[in-house]
């Protein structure tokens, strides 16, 4: 089977955790995949890039397998975290809207993207034929060797041929469960900013790494206490907690994410993260009902959606709202297991804190390092 020679390549060239959102041209592959590799099933391929992100800064190998049209998800985000943090991304893509394809909406972006990726300066390698699937390997082999995202476009007419019989997916499982929501909190008025909350848990971080969602919050932390394990985000929306799931899933030290009602509301990871319950992983929802970076425009999260139900909804077993220093001390240091979801009801503002002196590289040198 040629989708078996693709396992083989990629394999050979040090790939170790796939990350994936299926084709249908593909189906035969994404059957075999975890029968292959760790997988981690996506809903959306822009986190995939964050988790990739994470897994890299831990010392694994990420591959993702997606359909291309996923890559204009994932433009800004491949630009603002492997581009720009020098991390390896290789993406197998399935490549729609060039070959004998059916559906008209597929063609518009797919037919473009050789010319996108080359002018958003990503490289990328067109795989036509079953004989050039050895060079999906060199594009996992060159991601990992230049530390860049590198992008396999690969066409429906590789998967042309007879089917394997023995390419059965898995039965699924009886679909029966009880399903109880007995959540019930008081939302005061806040008695803490952002800056307060961080300066609250900040000596309590240990020898955990940290992962601070991009702007402000950065800042802030840097300015609370700036450390090696810390991870600070100079761009990526809503790939805070993304990066700091695959941070945890790539080695076994604490993880910990501050993240943003805004960037929350706007991933769709945190189903992603319950579903593989990382022990070592808990995200620290800072939650001001605003997007605090940019002047403080409301959320949906001020009055409406609340984050720790919303995490219940997702699978986290472990949540709890706090909203004082102290409450969130004793969450934050209560010693259970994850994924754990502590959320923080605060104010809106932002301290008066200084750019953090630091380029990407030396952010992403000093927390591998650490």
């Amino acid at each position: 089977m040629h989708e078996e020679e693709l396992i083989r390549v990629v394999r050979e060239a040090g790939g170790e955790v796939m990350a994936t959102l299926p084709c249908d041209k593909t189906r035969d592959l994404c059957t075999l995949l975890p029968r292959h590799f760790r997988e981690i099933s996506l809903l959306r391929e822009e986190d995939g890039v964050g988790l990739c992100a994470g897994l890299a800064l831990a010392g694994r190998r990420p591959v993702m397998h997606i359909q291309s049209s996923g890559l204009g998800n994932m433009l800004n985000a491949m630009l603002t975290l492997p581009c720009l943090y020098r991390l390896p991304l290789p993406v197998l893509a399935s490549w729609r809207g060039v070959y004998q394809e059916q559906i008209e909406a597929q063609v518009p972006f797919n037919a473009r993207l050789p010319a996108i990726l080359a002018a958003a300066g990503i490289a990328c390698t067109e795989i036509h034929t079953t004989d050039d699937l050895p060079r999906a390997g060199d594009v996992v082999a060159d991601a990992y060797t230049e530390s860049r995202p590198h992008v396999a476009l690969i066409s429906p007419a590789v998967w042309e041929g007879e089917r394997c019989a023995a390419v059965t997916p898995p039965a699924f499982p009886v679909r029966e469960r009880e399903v109880v929501c007995d959540l019930h909190r008081t939302v005061l008025a806040p008695v803490m900013r952002r800056y307060d909350a961080l300066a609250a848990v900040a000596p309590h971080l240990g020898d955990a790494l940290a992962v601070a969602n991009l702007g402000v919050p950065s800042k802030e932390l840097y300015a609370v206490r700036d450390r090696p394990e810390n991870f600070y985000m100079l761009g990526s929306y809503t790939q805070a907690t993304p990066i700091g799931f695959g941070c945890a899933l790539g080695q076994d030290r604490d993880v910990v994410v501050f993240d943003g009602d805004g960037s929350l509301l706007g991933t769709a990871i945190l189903p992603v993260i319950a579903s593989e319950a990382p022990a070592n992983l808990t995200i620290v929802a800072l939650d001001n009902g605003a997007f605090g970076s940019t002047g403080s425009q409301m959320t949906h999260a001020w009055a409406g959606a609340d984050l720790e139900l919303i995490a219940r909804g997702a699978g986290f077993a472990s949540t709890v709202k706090v909203q004082t220093p102290e409450e969130l001390v004793a969450a934050y240091t209560a010693g259970e297991r994850g994924p754990r979801f502590i959320h923080v009801i605060i104010a809106p503002g932002n301290a008066d804190v200084p750019n953090i002196p630091l380029s990407a590289l030396q952010i992403r040198d000093r927390f591998c390092g650490s």
